[in-house]
């Protein structure tokens, strides 16, 4: 029987392993989620590998946020699976699954007037009573200087501009030091600078060998930082594969339902997707059957 301490420490945990380079550290097979009465996702499988970041890339509906939910158990599908270190998430507790993957939402809303320090910290709960308590205050001091909020440690959360937020939670998140990092539009209230840092924090987790997915509304950012691609539409995934093979003019527009051009960048090669705007800008975009 597990010993009280144990309850109480979370000594009796299961600690997570790191996955190899290559190694799933989550899938999703046959995926299907109804909300509301509506189907959100339906056939959707996919794999993420640890020292990859995966962006998902599509329009406003097109399951993005869903799917990313549904890889963090945070709601439960009518039908699929959805693995996490190796395991149906169904089989991780709640504080054994907070070691293994960290989630960051859209928004970011605190009732209680904490400091961004304690904010951050808040990211080191799952360790408490595990021999990487003694990492707490390295962690939360690093992650605070690599998201560029140090510097205002001590005011509160609810003082902070948008995007002050959003970099606050993302700290939250890296403090947590899982091999999984799932970010709901982490760029959406940052200017063009921090936009940048948050991608560079991504690749820089994946070069460490965790596994990132990240939902993104700028296909240039995907372009630059993203390993791999999904673009959901309509709530299946119409192509999965590196940008520069999966960010072609036919899938875009359709997807879109605006026309685009992808153009190599001059200097890098990246695919950059800007909207067509020749004449008067009345092409019709190709359909996705």
């Amino acid at each position: 029987m597990r010993s009280l301490t144990g309850r109480l420490t979370g000594r009796a945990r299961r600690l997570p392993g790191r996955p190899a380079p290559g190694e799933a550290a989550a899938e999703v097979a046959d995926l299907r989620v109804v909300l509301g009465g509506r189907t959100v996702l339906d056939d959707v499988s996919l794999r993420v590998t640890a020292g990859e970041v995966l962006a998902l890339v599509g329009p406003n509906g097109a399951g993005k946020s869903t799917l990313l939910s549904a890889l963090a158990a945070d709601l439960t599908p009518a039908a699929g699976t959805v693995r996490v270190d190796g395991r149906p998430v169904a089989d991780w507790s709640p504080g054994e699954l907070a070691l293994r993957r960290s989630v960051l939402p859209q928004s970011a809303g605190l009732s209680f007037p904490f400091t961004v320090e304690e904010v951050v910290r808040m990211g080191r709960a799952p360790w408490v009573g595990t021999p990487a308590e003694d990492e707490d205050d390295p962690a939360v001091a690093a992650a605070m200087v690599t998201t560029e909020v140090a510097a205002f440690a001590d005011r509160p959360f609810g003082a902070l501009s948008g995007g002050e937020r959003a970099r606050t939670a993302l700290a939250r998140v890296l403090a947590q030091r899982t091999a999984l990092l799932l970010l709901d539009e982490p760029t959406a209230a940052l200017d063009l600078r921090h936009q940048e840092l948050v991608l560079r924090v991504c690749r820089e987790r994946a070069a460490a060998g965790d596994a990132v997915v990240v939902v993104l509304h700028d296909l240039g950012l995907a372009a630059a930082y993203a390993d791999r691609t999904a673009v959901l539409h309509g709530g299946r995934i119409a192509a999965d594969g590196p940008p520069d093979e999966v960010f072609g003019e036919e899938l875009l527009s359709a997807v879109y339902r605006q026309p685009v051009e992808v153009l190599p960048h001059p200097r890098t090669g990246v695919p950059l997707v800007v909207p067509r705007r020749d004449g008067r800008g009345t092409e019709a975009p190709a359909r996705l059957d």
